[in-house]
């Protein structure tokens, strides 16, 4: 493919404001490089980004496409795609050694190691980030997407997705792509990049590592078993320090699973060592059918051969399937042993990894066995959550909202403004998950053992929880969050049919979780149609079962959860009739 075609003669660049003139004197030479997925409007906002700093604009797509005379799809069809990807590395490394510009690059450009690694030691990078279906409506309008071109574009959308975000993560600034004027998104990315290059000489400190901010800190006061929760990035990477500081000589065992150990097991073990703590790991299977009898008599048999002792810890790096499990053998192996959180999902970090409820599933439902065995110190590592799927994503972000549902109406008014930034990655997530954690905490210190007010924590799960159950634990089929998302749905519309709470409150529950991408009907989290008779049995196995009546969380409005016991079974068994005939 060659690159040797003389780039069009930009428009005269308006004169820059001082904001403009700031943050290009700060990148100092160096391009904008917008990178995404197909859709996520890397022309469209690039163009008015270039305006807006009185910068040039290029698109390394239509640069291709003049130096071959051809269509991207027409180089695909005729070349194949790892010509086109040869061609594109060079294309952009020609750009990107021109000067300042702002350049939009096709999708995968990005996810190419070279190519990624030229743009991180000479460019700016910003992640124009979107969610499925906005994409979706935005590819529709233009079908000649080559990667499109089959039977099942959705399929091939959402596996993009999976293997792409993961990657567009590693870029310096991520902005979040909707359907608001461009305009707004441009001065998002004008804020971003002014925080971002104001860390001094921009030039200078390109390849050096900055300190993380200060780690906000939420305190679980439960006396001498008090403990802190650590929010903000990072903090893998200093874990050892901070555990050799809490347990002064004792040796660490790690608990992971494939997935996730893949990522963080290696930084993990690396701040160990540096901090002299002595290790050993177990590295099990992913997903909920881990958290079984069989992987929990694993994790303690391998501890055991570790020669884990009494005053060494247990260290759960992974989601809540993980800390669970982890916290369940902490309780049992020597007779109760210390461990430390590391969740890596968004679900485990504002939910299961605080408060001490541990467990595994049995075939009667899920976490019938386990025990309340408090953490020594829980390291939510927000720079972990960059490489969370986006459905897994979402999924967590059903528990935020949880607690503004509970008992907290102005964060779940904050939530409904501020989402989109939420699913940004930008520091509206770590405000959420610390607000989240107070909620959480504040909860327990009144109620460690669930006797009273820390059931409210359960809002959504005893639909969500028999949901599960029918659908086997797959989470390819459903995840813990859309469980509990289709759960606090079901909750608030089973309270507005009983005149607990006004229709309006449910709709706009309803509405929000929509919003974000979130199942909010049975018939949606089960594949189709189900049987409210099955539903209503696993229910009866809920831990929540007292003399055999059902307790549900209900809600007299947004932010006014409580707690109902004895509620009719007749009453839920036609609630369940009737939702399961109103599809999804």
């Amino acid at each position: 493919m060659s690159d040797q075609v003389i780039a069009p003669t930009p428009e005269a660049p308006p004169a820059r404001d001082l904001l403009a003139e700031k943050i290009v004197a700060a990148l100092a030479g160096r391009p904008l490089v917008l990178v995404g997925m197909m859709g996520s409007g890397k022309t469209s906002i690039g163009k008015r980004l270039a305006q807006r700093l009185g910068l040039a604009f290029v698109d390394s797509d239509h640069e291709i496409e003049a130096a071959h005379r051809l269509t991207i799809a027409e180089i695909f069809a005729s070349h194949g795609e790892p010509y086109f990807r040869n061609g594109e590395r060079r294309v952009l490394a020609r750009l990107i050694g021109e000067g300042e510009r702002v350049i939009a690059t096709g999708g995968g450009a990005f996810i190419d190691a070279r190519t990624r690694g030229l743009i991180r030691e000479r460019a700016v990078s910003i992640w124009l980030q979107a969610e499925f279906g906005v994409l979706m409506r935005r590819v529709r309008k233009r079908p000649t997407r080559p990667l499109l071109q089959n039977a099942d574009p959705e399929g091939v959308m959402r596996d993009l997705i999976a293997r792409r975000y993961p990657v567009y993560a590693e870029a310096d600034l991520v902005a979040h792509s909707r359907d608001v004027p461009h305009e707004t998104i441009v001065e998002e990315i004008i804020q971003a990049l002014d925080a971002h290059l104001a860390q001094g000489d921009f030039s200078a400190k390109m390849n050096t590592s900055v300190l993380p901010p200060p780690a906000a800190r939420v305190a679980v006061a439960l006396g001498d078993r008090s403990y802190d929760i650590l929010i903000g990035p990072d903090l893998i990477a200093t874990a050892g320090a901070r555990i050799a500081q809490l347990r002064p000589g004792a040796g660490a065992f790690i608990v992971t699973d494939a997935h996730v150990g893949a990522l963080w097991l290696a930084p993990l073990e690396a701040s160990l060592e540096q901090a002299g703590v002595r290790f050993s790991r177990i590295i099990l299977p992913p997903g909920e059918s881990t958290k079984d009898f069989a992987h929990f008599q694993q994790l303690c048999e391998a501890a055991l051969e570790a020669r884990i002792e009494r005053g060494d810890l247990l260290v759960a790096l992974g989601g809540g399937v993980i800390g669970d499990l982890t916290g369940f053998a902490a309780a049992s192996l020597r007779r109760g042993m210390n461990f430390v959180q590391i969740p890596t999902t968004v679900l485990s970090q504002v939910d299961s990894s605080v408060g001490g409820k541990t467990g595994i599933n049995t075939a009667q439902g899920k976490n019938l066995v386990g025990a309340f065995h408090q953490p020594a110190l829980v390291l939510a590592d927000t720079g972990a959550l960059a490489t969370l799927p986006p459905r897994e994503f979402a999924a967590g972000y059903a528990e935020i909202v949880k607690y503004g549902l509970i008992d907290r109406p102005d964060f779940f008014d904050w939530l409904e403004k501020h989402w989109p930034a939420v699913f940004g990655r930008g520091p509206e997530l770590e405000y959420a998950i610390a607000v989240s954690c107070e909620s959480k905490a504040a909860v327990v210190a009144r109620d460690e053992t669930e006797q009273g007010d820390r059931a409210l924590l359960n809002l959504g799960h005893t639909f969500g929880h028999a949901l599960e159950k029918i659908v086997g634990y797959d989470s390819s089929r459903l995840v813990h969050g859309e469980g509990v998302a289709v759960g606090m749905a079901c909750a608030f519309r089973f309270s507005a049919r009983q005149g607990l709470c006004p229709e309006g409150a449910a709709a706009r529950v309803e509405a929000h979780l929509r919003a974000v991408g979130l199942p909010t009907r049975i018939p949606q989290a089960l594949g189709g149609a189900g049987d409210a008779q099955e539903i209503l049995a696993v229910m009866a196995q809920d831990k929540k079962v007292k003399r055999g009546a059902l307790t549900f969380i209900l809600a007299r409005d947004i932010g006014q959860s409580f707690i109902a016991r004895n509620v009719e079974v007749e009453a839920v068994r036609a609630f369940l009739e009737d939702e399961l005939q109103s599809g999804d």
